[in-house]
């Protein structure tokens, strides 16, 4: 479900399918492990091929991003779909997660 790539401190993960109750444990488990690594100070979130997501995706990215906030990070998030982008903004997380275009994505 996810597939990361590694660039010096950025570490970008794209999520694919849902980001559900169903599977939001594991895809939490699954970023932390990725991010025991304190060496990474930015995660983006590439959402290009996630369809769905609900109020326990919401919280997924919140814990990460508490977690990167802490150790003086950030994170932010790339290619949302129509119905992603609503309950991004729904939630109020455009306020704190930073959203990205293409010409962004590749300067930070």
């Amino acid at each position: 479900m996810l597939q990361s790539i590694r660039d010096g401190d950025r570490l970008i993960v794209r999520l694919e399918g849902e980001l559900d109750h169903f599977c939001a444990q594991s895809v939490r488990r699954e970023l932390d492990a990725m991010l025991a690594d304190m060496s990474i100070r930015t995660l983006i979130l590439d959402f290009t091929t996630l369809n769905f997501m609900d109020s326990s995706g919401i919280g997924v990215i919140l814990g990460r991003y508490r977690l990167l906030r802490d150790r003086g990070g950030a994170v932010a998030v790339t290619h949302m779909n129509r119905h992603i982008s609503r309950i991004f903004h729904m939630s109020g997380m455009d306020r704190i997660i930073k959203q990205l275009d293409i010409q962004q994505e590749a300067r930070t």
